[in-house]
């Protein structure tokens, strides 16, 4: 299919194309997508698609650095809006793998890893749009994929905890320009850790670290997620599934809060059940902050 064809397409027509990441997140808007008549081809990512649930679609892999494959089968697909949802972890430049089609932009390339993650993937949909494409907000074709007001599961948040709630959104406000990360961890007002470059997972098992070999003080805690402000919400929400739950009860935490409307949620009902068993809350706040 030709550029010209796919930039002329309707947008909300067409097949779908989902850049299929880690989890169960891209399967969960695949499906929602399909049901609501959509044709959807899955564009898998070598070393983090789920093979087996990947079968169940029309689908081509692809390794990170195929731009030129991605962009030529999609056209082929018929394809003019595009999802991007699923965990990768940020390789270096020098790791990704170039084809013909992406060597012509190695240098808006490099200048795309100049900054942090929300400078990197605003330059890949900007790439992505001049090249005649659609990128699509994940929960605009799944909304049941994001975190409700309130709670998941029996727990509810203590007055403490709210506080620290509080602390922790207003702390990512503030780092949100720097481009830093989406999570922190706060317990009696004290910020126990900060999500760099090694996301959420690694944070929680620094904590749970520190916790053993006697570094923190004080005990319990909240993790604390939620966008960058003016973060490009149509891709990189931030996001928890059942490894967050056990993470955060190995780092002895009381639970965990995400922006409400504004975050992703893998598998709630197994995220209740592990929530409920390890006596976490899982708290979604609304959004207060002036001009957000």
């Amino acid at each position: 299919m030709s550029t010209a064809a796919s930039i002329g397409a309707p947008a909300g027509e067409g097949a779908l194309a989902v850049i299929c990441g880690g989890g169960s997140l891209p399967f969960a808007v695949a499906g929602a997508a399909a049901r609501r008549g959509r044709r959807v081809v899955l564009f898998a990512l070598r070393g983090w698609a789920d093979p087996q649930r990947v079968a169940g679609y029309r689908h081509h892999w692809i390794r990170l650095g195929q731009v030129g494959r991605f962009l030529r089968l999609a056209r082929e697909e018929g394809c003019h809006d595009v999802v991007a949802i699923g965990s990768v972890v940020r390789p270096t430049l020098w790791q990704l793998r170039p084809d013909l089609g992406m060597i012509p932009l190695l240098p808006r390339v490099a200048r795309m890893f100049q900054g942090g993650d929300a400078h990197l993937l605003a330059g890949v949909a900007g790439l992505l749009e001049e090249q005649g494409f659609r990128l699509v907000a994940a929960q605009e074709l799944a909304p049941d994929i994001l975190m409700p007001e309130g709670t998941i599961g029996m727990r509810q948040p203590s007055e403490a905890a709210r506080r620290d709630i509080a602390h922790g959104l207003a702390l990512l406000r503030a780092t949100g320009p720097f481009d830093v990360g989406q999570a922190v961890v706060v317990a009696e007002h004290n910020i126990l850790a900060v999500e760099a470059a090694e996301g959420t997972d690694q944070m929680l098992a620094r904590v749970a670290e520190l916790r053993r070999s006697g570094r923190i003080g004080v005990a319990g805690g909240v993790l604390v997620k939620a966008p960058k402000p003016g973060q490009d919400r149509r891709i990189d929400l931030p996001t928890i599934g059942p490894q967050t739950i056990e993470g955060a009860a190995r780092a002895g935490l009381d639970g965990l809060a995400l922006m409400a409307g504004g975050s992703f949620v893998a598998e709630p009902e197994s995220i209740a059940t592990l929530a409920d068993r390890a006596k976490l809350f899982v708290f979604g706040v609304r959004d207060e902050a002036p001009g957000r």
